[in-house]
């Protein structure tokens, strides 16, 4: 059984973060396919999850502030929808939108924070109790993608569980990949839990690519992060100045995220060789956009039926309540 070590009052940090081992071989394992690839989960170290902050308040980045606008608009309806249950964030960040529940629901009692970087997740929970006092907050460091099983945690056991996935992170996983997500999260929140969702939708690729490719280059640096964290952690020699970052849209229906190798060259991982040609790509995420009909029709084959879906004026993103069957 793992235990909690309470970092405040009113805040429990359950550590069930993949050991080392695990994302060695991950890694690994992607730099030897024909294409090779690694999973975003891998970006969000400390640097990588303040990157991707600050990716969130670029103006091209239209997903973060939309999203928000979506959820100021419709909170009491949420809330209402939520009731006094237990709140249950996947990738729980810098919890900025769920400040904006959390304003709409004062009667809410547990709030339970799931994220894979540690750091950040206890430095973002403890500001959160600093201005929620008396909020339960349950800080679960772990790989949300996977199976999980809450701690046996007495005030969550006959309460009304709703999961809180914002960001449209869904869209980094393939398809069959997002049902499995879905599923999974669907086990964690029976018997009759909801699930609130942000979802982005199909537009142009002239809004699309600036989104994933700034100007600032903050989205480029986000990504090659990925390489410094290898040369700290596992032991390897990228050279930053040997790679560049790429992103466009694939009329398929997604944005597609490289890392791009700038010549012939080997790179050493814990003393395994990795070749790259010129121009030879490591795919860093996909983010993958849809309808409303076809988010929905996704949901359904998880046991997820659709309650209520909410846009912006501009039809850019949707938030949608799914209930279990």
């Amino acid at each position: 059984m793992i235990s909690a070590t309470h970092v405040a009052p009113h805040v429990a940090l359950y550590d069930l973060h993949p050991p080392l081992d695990d994302f060695r071989s991950e890694v690994l394992h992607g730099l030897m396919q024909p294409q090779k690839f690694f999973s975003p989960k891998f970006l969000y170290d400390k640097r990588g999850a303040e990157l991707f902050d600050a990716i969130c308040t670029l103006d091209e980045y239209y997903l973060t502030r939309t999203e928000m606008a979506i959820l100021r608009t419709h909170a009491s309806e949420i809330a209402e929808l939520i009731g006094d249950g237990a709140l249950i964030e996947f990738g729980s960040g810098s919890s900025q939108k769920i400040r904006i529940l959390l304003d709409a629901m004062p009667q809410l009692p547990t709030y339970v924070a799931l994220d894979i970087s540690k750091q950040h997740l206890q430095e973002s929970c403890l500001d959160l109790v600093a201005a929620y006092p008396g909020l339960e907050t349950i800080a679960i460091c772990t790989d949300y993608t996977q199976p999980i099983a809450l701690p046996k945690i007495p005030h969550l056991q006959a309460k009304h569980k709703v999961g809180f996935f914002p960001g449209s992170s869904i869209g980094n996983l393939e398809p069959n990949e997002a049902v499995k997500f879905l599923r999974n999260a669907a086990t964690l929140l029976q018997p009759k839990g909801s699930l609130l969702i942000g979802v982005d939708l199909k537009k142009s690729k002239e809004i699309l690519e600036p989104a994933y490719n700034d100007a600032k280059g903050i989205s480029a640096d986000f990504a090659l992060n990925i390489l410094v964290r290898m040369n700290r952690e596992l032991n390897a020699d990228f050279n930053l100045n040997q790679f560049r970052y790429d992103a466009f849209y694939n009329p398929i229906g997604r944005i597609e995220m490289y890392i791009v190798s700038l010549a012939d060259q080997v790179v050493h991982l814990d003393g395994t060789e990795i070749s790259f040609k010129k121009d030879e790509t490591l795919r860093t995420e996909y983010s993958y956009k849809y309808s409303t009909e076809e988010f929905q029709d996704l949901a359904r084959s998880a046991g997820f039926v659709s309650q209520h879906v909410w846009t912006d004026a501009a039809q850019l993103f949707s938030v949608h309540y799914l209930s279990l069957v």
